[in-house]
């Protein structure tokens, strides 16, 4: 029972999370409490399952590896690894560049921040005013949110957060000692905020400029999120360094960054027991399969999910949507559209929606028709 579970929480968990539903099971779009109540996930485990809930092809990956070797660490050649490695450079469009593998996002960016330092022997970072990059030591000095960070400083490495959006500013906090700007295609902690068009252009030219790098976090707007494998791709532009995460296993632990050719650690530079392990190396792998099937779709159900809510000023790239409601209104719609069967989530003040790329057409009509009756009685 439920209860059950919240007493064990309560008694031997750290108080970290705050939550009130037990999710038991999931297919495709949709999960099932532990009462069987059905709803339409439309946080899909904030965009990690980008196939769904245990999409079939997924599943058998991982169940077929698991019979063979589940974990063997990076003292040996894991399977997978190679040739998972090469479908992401291919993916990244970095020709000539190496993978490195990691277990979780906020690990791929300490592997970003990590290379950056070592490659360039300088310090300093540049990241913006509401951006995200993780809660680890080296990715929350990238991070903004005050309260993320205030009780953990002094941080390192050193970061000068600027506004998003404004070039200007970034070139006024280049120095000497800079060795890279850290930057989302779309701030998702943020409420969904799409870059302005030409921003990462004008960004790529800086770096070019002034030989930092461009490390862009995609996190959470990868693996065809954006309608893009990643965000860059709107502008037609390439990163020194791509992270990447949560919709790369379709909820298994896994994490990675691409970095163009030349730059890569050397041995004993960064390592990981776990990373890039067997299982995760085939989760990722079939992942990709099913993205690539479905890609080429994801932005025209965005633009339908976001025709379907009555709402103004709707931020929408891909199946990312960000959805402005009234001040101090956001977690009353959202646990009113969980008690009508859709999850949401609340991300600074807006509804965040980033389903699993695999929705209906028929689902984004009953999540949006449920989200408009909850919006209505705000």
């Amino acid at each position: 029972m439920v209860s059950d579970y919240k007493q064990l929480n309560e008694d031997y968990l750290m108080r970290i999370f705050s939550r009130d539903l037990m999710v038991v099971k999931g297919q495709g779009s949709k999960v099932w409490d532990e009462n069987g109540k059905e709803y339409l996930d439309c946080v899909a485990g904030i965009a990690v399952c980008s196939t769904g809930h245990c999409h079939p092809l997924v599943v058998k990956a991982i169940c077929e590896q698991a019979k063979n070797l589940i974990h063997i660490s990076n003292l040996y050649y894991v399977p997978g690894q190679g040739e998972l490695g090469k479908r992401l450079v291919e993916h990244t469009g970095l020709t000539g560049g190496r993978a490195f593998f990691a277990n979780s996002g906020t690990e791929a960016n300490e592997a970003a921040i990590k290379l950056a330092r070592v490659r360039t022997g300088k310090s300093h970072f540049i990241s913006f005013q509401e951006g995200f990059h993780g809660r680890s030591s080296g990715a929350l000095a990238l991070t903004h949110k005050v309260n993320y960070r205030q009780p953990f400083a002094p941080l390192q490495p050193e970061c000068t957060f600027v506004p998003y959006g404004d070039e200007e500013a970034v070139k006024e906090a280049i120095r000497p000692d800079t060795a890279a700007i850290v930057l989302e295609g779309v701030q998702g902690e943020a409420g969904v905020i799409p870059s302005r068009k030409g921003f990462l252009t004008a960004i790529r030219e800086i770096c070019d400029d002034t030989g930092c790098w461009m490390i862009m976090d995609e996190i959470q707007t990868g693996i065809g999120r954006t309608g893009k494998w990643f965000s860059y791709e709107h502008e037609n532009i390439l990163p020194d360094v791509v992270s990447m995460a949560k919709g790369m296993g379709s909820g298994f632990p896994m994490g990675a960054i691409v970095a163009r050719e030349g730059l890569e650690f050397l041995p004993g530079e960064h390592g990981g027991t776990f990373n890039g392990g067997p299982l995760a190396c085939a989760a990722c792998d079939a992942t990709l399969t099913v993205v690539e099937s479905v890609i080429s779709d994801v932005e025209r159900k965005g633009q339908r999910f976001k025709d379907a809510i009555n709402a103004e000023n709707i931020r929408q790239i891909g199946l990312m949507i960000g959805v402005p409601v009234p001040e101090g209104t956001c977690t009353d719609i959202q646990k009113e559209c969980q008690k009508n069967g859709v999850l949401v989530n609340c991300a600074s003040g807006s509804i965040r929606l980033v389903p699993p790329l695999i929705i209906t057409d028929d689902e984004i009509n009953f999540a949006a028709g449920v989200l408009n009756e909850a919006l209505g009685s705000r």
